[in-house]
């Protein structure tokens, strides 16, 4: 889990992003372990209660589960329930001013379609 941090965010709220990446990503998948508290603290030089902040919100999003003595886990349905929610939020939220940027920028869905392919030479 490569991360690097930036000043506008909280870093619990960072870590807790990377891990929803991870998920919807399909790195992370139901029933897989979280690396621990002290593993993530250790290897990343963070408090640990900052990465406990950050299980604790994906615990309380139903994303992860406490297993008493083992450690975290990838609940059930937690990639299916992120990416209905991601996908909403992407078009309430981002995509309406993407849209704005597309229409102020003249272009159109042709050209839109063309710039990945003219970008990777030819392919896609």
């Amino acid at each position: 889990m490569a991360i690097g941090w930036n000043d506008n965010t909280p870093i619990y709220r960072q870590l807790k992003d990377k891990v929803i990446g991870m998920m919807l990503d399909g790195a992370l998948k139901a029933g897989d372990p979280l690396p621990s508290v002290r593993q993530i603290a250790a290897e990343y030089q963070l408090n640990p209660i900052t990465v406990s902040k950050a299980y604790q919100e994906l615990v309380d999003d139903n994303l992860v589960e406490k297993r008493r003595g083992i450690g975290m886990y990838v609940t059930e349905g937690a990639s299916e329930k992120l990416l209905a929610s991601e996908r909403e939020r992407f078009l309430s939220e981002e995509w309406p001013a993407l849209l704005e940027r597309i229409r102020q920028l003249g272009l159109n869905l042709e050209q839109l379609m063309r710039a990945p392919r003219e970008r990777n030479g030819g392919h896609q």
